[in-house]
């Protein structure tokens, strides 16, 4: 029966090789786990790296966390797990427009927010604030923490034990407000800056969608030198930036967009950090109460490290920058109802924030 089952793996093996661009990875090829281990009977490398991501507690806890609007009522709004859905959806429709590894490729996204902090990038950047006025030279990324998190935390503390091209994909996945012409640094892999571009593309066109749904512009407040180039509708828009960036990067031999679909692209990015994102003013509002909560959790748990091992996260020498770091992963961790109910529970009655 054993050799029945490896004869499946190892015909996906020999799929791959035949059926693979040149510049795609095949599982194969891998440069290998953290640990050696013995290999699935029925599942390439990437595929058991996909399935173990799936499982994880941390990718459970994205359903509950921020993707823009913090702890939405409304059932239609995006979270983090349906954000990172979206992102493996794209990704994989571009990886397989070029023959490229759809299960490395669907690994990174599923796998590339997993260490993202509640109330999203109000939360982010709230913890990257409150972590450097204990260690000034550290600080907070979440693509940083999401390989710590497969790394190092998950199954408490074996980490899940990735290929290196999944990590590398996951550490390298982030953009931030760049525009997509200064991105000089990235993944390693094909596959990896597959699904750099394609988180670009999800978020831009969900946050619009949820924007629109909550009201705080319509279809016709978008630019229209962007809508006439992507499309004047949702799907519209990322069907034609994915069939662009097939076609773009089929030409030109690098992962990318043509020059007007990239002026448009980085055009709606504009526009959403200058109109949706924290701009209504209850949303301001609540991102300053999000952040604020964070900076309140970390402060009373470095100041209370006797409390941190019941939430999970074992404190480690007595060292400033070693808790800063301990308690940096356990409120990275929350999910944005826990967050607040912790906050209630060790500070002050905290009102729920919508």
């Amino acid at each position: 029966m054993k050799s029945m089952a490896d004869s499946i793996r190892r015909h996906y093996e020999e799929l791959e090789k035949r059926l693979l661009a040149p510049d795609a990875v095949a599982a194969v090829d891998s440069c290998g786990r953290l640990k050696d281990e013995p290999k699935c009977p029925v599942r390439t490398d990437f595929q058991r790296d996909r399935d173990r991501i799936i499982h994880s507690k941390s990718f459970r806890r994205l359903k509950h966390k921020t993707q823009v609007f913090i702890d939405p009522e409304e059932d239609h709004f995006r979270t983090r797990l349906t954000h990172t859905l979206e992102v493996a959806q794209i990704a994989r429709t571009v990886a397989r427009g070029l023959r490229l590894n759809e299960d490395l490729t669907e690994a990174i996204a599923l796998g590339h927010d997993l260490g993202h902090t509640p109330f999203g990038h109000a939360g982010e950047a709230a913890l990257d604030e409150v972590y450097r006025e204990y260690v000034p030279d550290g600080g907070f990324k979440h693509s940083e923490q999401s390989l710590r998190v497969v790394d190092v935390l998950e199954k408490k503390g074996l980490g899940l034990n990735l290929t290196w091209e999944v990590r590398d994909g996951i550490v390298h996945h982030s953009k931030g407000s760049a525009d997509l012409s200064l991105d000089t640094i990235g993944p390693s892999t094909f596959e990896g800056k597959v699904v750099k571009i394609s988180d670009r593309v999800a978020y831009i066109n969900h946050d619009i969608d949820d924007a629109i749904r909550a009201g705080l512009i319509t279809e016709a407040d978008l630019p229209f030198e962007a809508v006439s180039t992507l499309g004047d509708n949702h799907s519209g828009r990322i069907g034609s930036m994915v069939i662009d960036i097939i076609q773009s990067s089929a030409r030109q031999g690098v992962i990318c967009m043509s020059e007007p679909y990239r002026m448009a692209t980085d055009k709606l990015k504009d526009f959403l950090f200058a109109e949706v994102y924290g701009q209504d003013k209850r949303g301001i509002v609540e991102l300053e109460c999000a952040g604020g909560i964070l900076k309140e959790l970390f402060r009373y748990y470095m100041s209370h490290p006797e409390e941190i091992e019941s939430s999970g996260c074992l404190p480690d020498e007595d060292v400033v920058a070693e808790r800063a770091r301990r308690v940096c992963d356990l409120i990275s961790g929350m999910t944005d109802r826990y967050a607040q109910k912790d906050y209630a529970a060790r500070l002050v009655s905290c009102p729920k924030l919508i």
